[in-house]
């Protein structure tokens, strides 16, 4: 529990600085826009690198892999059935709202979990690469086409998947975990230190953008914050647990890692994309601060059921 309570206290106590700063009128919102940019062009890459490039890839075959990846597509499409029928929104939209109730915290909330609660960090390793190696490109991908222009050809429409600076880290990594391969000490270093920008300076962003963003559910968006955080929080780690348990026999902890997983709250790094393509910014700061708040008893609660 106390590697639960920690993880959150952590992740709170910076957000909550971004917010005293701009309160203080120390930073201002141009400072979160470059903290985001930071973050999304440089932090987050050499993360990607330095993470990925040390996970067992062998887990990505395992059945955690399954039962995760079935519980993002069913809750995908919950979400994305509501942003056609209910809210009826355009396809940028629809991404980030899609990821808002789907995409995890595997990152810098999901590995001191694995690592304090679960005993092994690697078991958050599926997810992780699940999403920066899958649902990542894939959603930057369409982003890049419905924010950008429509490239032409699947040539184009490919060199901008890997162009987007978080899959190409992504992929980097991956080749390094496959090979096993080491980055020389001249080059690890720097990477790694420009990789401890990407979490601080995406909570920080996300402190100040509550600050001196709309007030909460602003712009029309709290039903929908509320139906997305709602999937995120108890349908996500349903689905993932009926999985696991009926379908692929999972049991004990491996069972117990697959439901916290999915539980986890969404990633700051979805603000980060919502900022960078300017579409669903507050429906992404709202939803990221509901279930960071209420994965603390989601998550107390699974560790009392299935712990």
């Amino acid at each position: 529990m106390g590697g639960v309570l920690l993880g959150f206290t952590t992740i709170g106590a910076v957000i909550a600085l971004g917010a005293l700063l701009a309160h203080l009128e120390i930073v201002d919102i141009s400072a979160q826009i470059l903290l985001s940019r930071l973050a999304f062009f440089v932090g987050s890459p050499a993360l990607m690198v330095m993470t990925i490039g040390e996970a067992d890839v062998h887990e990505v075959l395992s059945r955690n892999l399954v039962a995760s990846a079935v519980a993002v597509l069913v809750t995908g499409a919950l979400y994305l059935a509501g942003a056609r029928w209910l809210w009826h929104h355009e396809v940028p939209e629809a991404v980030i709202g899609t990821l808002t109730a789907t995409y995890v915290n595997a990152g810098n909330l999901g590995i001191p979990i694995a690592a304090y609660v679960l005993g092994d960090a690697a078991l958050v390793a599926p997810t992780l690469l699940m999403q920066m190696l899958v649902l990542q490109p894939l959603a930057t991908g369409i982003l890049d086409r419905h924010t950008r222009g429509t490239p032409r050809g699947i040539g184009r429409s490919l060199l901008q998947v890997v162009g987007n600076p978080l899959t190409a880290g992504s992929l980097v990594g991956l080749l390094l975990a496959l090979t096993g391969w080491r980055l020389p000490t001249f080059v690890a270093n720097p990477v790694g230190l420009l990789a401890d920008l990407a979490v601080p300076g995406m909570l920080l962003a996300y402190g100040i953008a509550l600050r001196l963003g709309p007030g909460f559910g602003g712009e029309g968006a709290l039903g929908e914050v509320l139906s997305a955080s709602s999937l995120k929080l108890a349908v996500q780690p349903a689905v993932a647990w009926f999985v696991a348990h009926w379908l692929l026999g999972v049991d004990g902890t491996a069972l117990f890692a697959i439901v916290v997983t999915s539980a986890l709250p969404t990633a700051q790094n979805i603000f980060v994309h919502a900022t960078r393509y300017g579409r669903g910014q507050t429906m992404a700061r709202d939803t990221i601060l509901l279930t960071t708040m209420g994965s603390v008893p989601v998550i107390l609660l699974i560790a009392v059921l299935l712990g």
